[in-house]
């Protein structure tokens, strides 16, 4: 299976230069905050929004240079994208993220939240330095669509009556909203038309949806090794994913189980199994392919390059993770 790292390798030098302005981004002005961050952004990742970005800057600069600000657009992506995990990771209550200790386990929920917060403030004191009015909408939107989808999320738990609709609106405000206006927002520091922006915005918003199907999927078919967290995590916190919703409806007694919360001993194995034997983890598979050709439709109108082949090959890569 192809390596996100591999797929990356137009950026590579981008991404090095990258990993090295994080933490001289987020400055020292406090001690504790300084090592959350440095401890963060040090853990590594695989970097995949911020190379997205970088991925469609060049795509669409061609043959000149991508500028500063695409450079710091990129690096402010990954600022969201961390602050959002410290602050999931604390909602969440979990201990490890990819077999790494959280932020709130290795200090606490207060510093936790509190590193969230700076990272996110810091990053739109960047992003206003963009001197950008659109870019500075899109990215502010991002952050408001994190909380939205965690409220959502929130209010949805061990909710049967959730629709793929509903889901889908979730996941967008969780996952695909930061790769869909970050992509986006590329697209128009490259002064890009509004139909190239438009489509990098679909590109993001479709790729991301994938993304996090796959993302649901794997905590049925995962092992605990793989993800980090022991599998079936999120259906035992009531977070009812694709694979659940699909198997609602072929499986009447899943409904009572996810009802009374698992809380007769044996209730989340034998939901995990409704789930595995009816068509609800082939359906979310389908669900995800589906939008993974609808990213690859969007990037097609771009120029042929080693970043635009790149960015198609990602939705190989996001589908590849089930196999």
């Amino acid at each position: 299976m192809t390596s996100a790292t591999s797929l990356f390798s137009p950026v590579e030098a981008d991404l090095r230069i990258l990993s090295e302005n994080l933490i001289e981004l987020v400055g020292t002005r406090h001690p504790i905050l300084s090592a959350a961050a440095e401890y963060l952004f040090g853990a590594g990742g695989k970097r995949v929004r911020p190379a997205i970005v970088l991925l469609m800057s060049r795509a669409t600069m061609l043959d000149e240079e991508i500028t500063l600000r695409h450079r710091r657009l990129a690096e402010i992506t990954e600022m969201i994208h961390t602050a959002s995990l410290v602050h999931d990771d604390v909602v969440d209550e979990a201990p490890m993220r990819r077999g790494v200790p959280t932020v709130h386990s290795l200090f606490d929920n207060r510093i936790a939240i509190l590193a969230g917060d700076f990272l996110f403030a810091q990053a739109s004191w960047h992003l206003a330095n963009l001197d950008n009015l659109e870019v500075v909408k899109l990215l502010s939107e991002v952050i408001m669509n994190f909380a939205t989808g965690e409220i959502q999320q929130g209010m949805t738990r061990f909710d049967t009556a959730m629709t793929i609709e509903a889901y889908l609106d979730k996941s967008y405000y969780k996952t695909a909203s930061l790769i869909a206006n970050s992509s986006k927002a590329a697209g128009l520091l490259s002064g890009g038309s509004k139909e190239i922006v438009d489509r990098m915005y679909g590109y993001g918003r479709h790729l991301g949806l994938a993304f996090q199907v796959v993302d649901d999927i794997l905590d049925f078919t995962g092992s605990t090794e793989v993800l980090g967290k022991p599998a079936g995590s999120d259906l035992k916190s009531g977070n009812l994913t694709a694979p659940a919703l699909y198997a609602l409806a072929e499986k009447p007694y899943l409904e009572v189980l996810v009802e009374r919360r698992f809380e007769q001993e044996g209730d989340l194995e034998e939901a995990l199994a409704l789930i595995k034997d009816s068509q609800g983890i082939q359906k979310a598979r389908e669900l995800a392919s589906y939008h993974a050709n609808q990213a690859v439709e969007c990037i097609g109108y771009l120029p042929v390059s080693e970043s635009r082949q790149a960015l198609i090959a990602m939705s190989d890569y996001v589908l590849n993770r089930l196999y």
